[in-house]
């Protein structure tokens, strides 16, 4: 037989890493690894995950969800881990503060 270590197989893996050679995004994981360690943040440590995360889960958001996410919150920034996409259905798009990869 095999010799498991005391408790058998892990069973839940996740990413430490991206496997991308982008090396934006390398930057990108290095200055949120940073944030992470240094302030307590939750919102940085979320933003790490999703950084580590495969394209299948980074999917675009569109422009009008994203006026539809940002409706009464005009003073905040948007931040979004993947692309946002042009919507050619919308015709006013209001003034947004949004952080994007793509």
């Amino acid at each position: 037989g095999i010799d498991l270590v005391a408790g058998g197989k892990s069973k839940k893996t996740k990413r430490t890493a991206p496997k991308s050679d982008d090396i934006y995004l390398k930057l990108l994981v290095k200055l949120y690894r940073f944030l992470v360690r240094r302030t307590g943040s939750k919102f940085n440590a979320v933003i790490l995950k999703r950084l580590f995360m495969s394209k299948t889960n980074k999917p675009p958001l569109s422009l009008s969800r994203l006026i539809q996410f940002m409706k009464g919150k005009e003073d905040k920034i948007a931040v979004v881990v993947g692309a946002v996409t042009d919507d050619i259905r919308v015709y006013e798009v209001p003034a947004l503060k949004v952080t994007a990869i793509n």
